[in-house]
């Protein structure tokens, strides 16, 4: 047996108006139009829900017991479609975004602060993490999208280019190299190197460069404070791109651009699920993010 929504308005317009005229007004529909709805409710259920006269319409003793289900399951039915109408309005729903520590330090938070003002209804989550959890967190669902280069295996994942991040030297202001234009890697070869972990998307960016991958680590950490606390305290120098330069604003340090031919370049990316749709509060998002992207060229 299938019930529709049209059928259950009427029931319930009926049973509140009590004549077939006002009940099918009130539906918007002709009289004969309406009273064949009813009749359909009736056959499709194999019982008679309501007793007819003259004057009034009243409900048989099944007509009252379906009226308390009919009620009930309008009112699912309104707040199921409500629900929908608030998430495709952007009033509700939930945003998970996945991104490498740099750009959920630099870059996302103006952005979510913009979306959270716009819509506040919506949850909001930021996971900062390394390259292939954030990959992993889009794979598994738990991220709507990740802000990230590209990893080893894009299996289930596509991806839309965001920017290049060019490299600089990081060193300390009494350096050599902190009075140079440019750098070029030949002169940095021998030097000690302060360098994240292979899990980073910055190590791989430098290891995928023929002229950078060879360089020997005095130190490897996780962390950008990190770099800066021993760059500054003069163990060595580093290389990282220009989105996370910020956390190399420090008296005692330099920053200096690589020279044009030893350009070493970090491509991020907005990556998504392969043929899985977005939510309407994630693809404004996403649609933000794309929007705002002017910002790093």
């Amino acid at each position: 047996m299938n019930l529709s929504s049209r059928q259950l308005r009427a029931f319930v317009a009926l049973v509140q108006e009590r004549q077939f005229t006002k009940a099918a007004q009130r539906c918007h529909q002709t009289q004969p139009a309406f009273s064949a709805l009813i009749k359909s409710l009736e056959d499709s259920m194999g019982i008679r829900l309501f007793d007819r006269t003259t004057r009034r319409v009243e409900l048989t003793p099944e007509g009252r017991l379906f009226n308390v289900s009919a009620l009930r399951l309008l009112n699912d039915m309104d707040a199921v479609m409500g629900d929908l109408k608030e998430h495709v309005a952007k009033r509700r729903g939930r945003v998970s975004v996945a991104a490498l520590p740099s750009l959920a330090a630099g870059w996302l938070p103006a952005i979510y602060a913009r979306f959270h003002s716009e819509f506040p209804g919506v949850q909001l989550q930021l996971h900062d993490a390394l390259l292939e959890p954030c990959l992993d967190l889009v794979r598994r669902g738990s991220a709507d999208i990740a802000v990230a280069a590209k990893g080893q295996d894009m299996t289930g994942l596509v991806a839309q280019p965001l920017c290049e991040d060019s490299f600089f030297v990081v060193c300390r202001r009494d350096d050599a190299l902190a009075a140079r234009k440019s750098v070029d890697l030949a002169d940095i070869k021998n030097r000690a190197i302060i360098q994240l972990g292979k899990g980073s998307s910055i190590r791989q960016s430098l290891a995928d460069n023929p002229a950078s991958a060879d360089f020997d680590s005095l130190l490897e950490v996780d962390h950008l404070a990190t770099v800066t606390g021993l760059v500054v305290a003069g163990l060595g120098i580093s290389l990282v791109p220009a989105m996370t330069l910020f956390h190399f604003q420090h008296p005692d340090l330099s920053i200096v651009p690589l020279s044009p031919k030893d350009a070493v370049k970090r491509s991020l990316f907005l990556i998504r699920r392969k043929e899985k749709s977005l939510s309407s509060a994630a693809q404004a998002f996403y649609d933000l993010l794309l929007e705002q992207r002017k910002e790093l060229q």
